[in-house]
């Protein structure tokens, strides 16, 4: 399995290197083309761009493997399935905001097994994979194709990071991103967000592939959210998971199929959960 999902992490990295070659070359650009979809978030040409391009390399490099993508869904039968986040942060990429990123996971058996963030933008990677743990390079451009997974997975190249989640033990102590305000009053927990936001050390709204970057880097120590979709999610969890986070749903469920997420330091799970299950009202 390890060697394996070694070539996997390899053609993910490669993914991830087509994606900002595409999606970099059309930020900040004048004349970007920007649509609204039927439920009424925006799509631009570099999101389509972005993931025909992942699509095609996957087609060529993994015949028998299935795909499901925010822009052109579901396509294959197999139980190895890309899952693919063109620009995760559309919104700011189309304001000229650099917080954003192309997410790809493989899962198998609806388990993502290997993640890869890349936010070239803000000159960052994250990436890693079941085993191999987890990694971050300062310049994306640093990390090319020609780099194995081996040599992503050890370190063995300039400038990669592994990363590590925080030893924060107390809520008390906890710095938490809740990502959007409008995301816990429309699911109706926004009386739970508010008493936990009473119970940590910080609050913040990071946003997007950043807070789960931060979390894995030790940075900060709860990420939660909701009207999330498996594209939003699945990257990030071999990330967190094996930078020794935890990752469920807000109702502790596992995956990235539930429409919300809780990523902690592993520390702090049990006691955020039970801050949510909890009704203020």
């Amino acid at each position: 399995m390890t060697d394996s999902l070694a070539d996997d992490l390899t053609l993910a990295l490669e993914l991830a290197d087509l994606a900002d070659a595409v999606s970099l070359a059309r930020f900040r650009a004048i004349d970007l083309d920007v649509q609204t979809k039927p439920d009424r978030t925006p799509v631009t040409e570099a999101d389509l761009a972005v993931e025909r391009a992942i699509r095609d390399r996957i087609a060529a490099a993994r015949p028998d493997d299935g795909t499901y993508g925010e822009e052109f869904g579901i396509e294959g039968e197999s139980n190895r399935q890309w899952i693919i986040d063109p620009i995760d942060g559309t919104s700011n990429f189309l304001r000229g905001v650099p917080v954003w990123g192309t997410l790809i996971a493989l899962a198998i058996d609806g388990v993502p097994v290997v993640g890869v963030a890349s936010s070239p933008a803000m000159s960052r990677r994250w990436w890693a994979a079941t085993g191999m743990g987890a990694w971050t390079i300062s310049s994306a451009a640093e990390l090319g194709a020609s780099e194995s997974a081996t040599d992503a997975a050890s370190g063995a190249f300039p400038g990669a990071r592994r990363l590590r989640v925080s030893g924060v033990e107390q809520l008390a102590d906890a710095s938490l991103s809740f990502q959007s305000l409008a995301q816990w009053r429309d699911a109706g927990y926004l009386d739970r967000l508010l008493a936990l936001s009473e119970q940590v050390w910080r609050d913040r709204a990071y946003g997007d592939l950043w807070a789960y970057a931060l979390l894995a880097e030790g940075l900060i120590d709860v990420v939660s959210e909701f009207d999330v979709k498996p594209y939003d999610l699945a990257a990030l969890i071999p990330i967190v998971e094996e930078a020794g986070g935890r990752f469920t749903s807000v109702t502790g469920d596992p995956g990235p199929w539930h429409g919300s997420s809780l990523a902690t330091n592993g520390l702090l799970h049990d006691a955020v959960l039970t801050a949510l299950a909890t009704d203020q009202n």
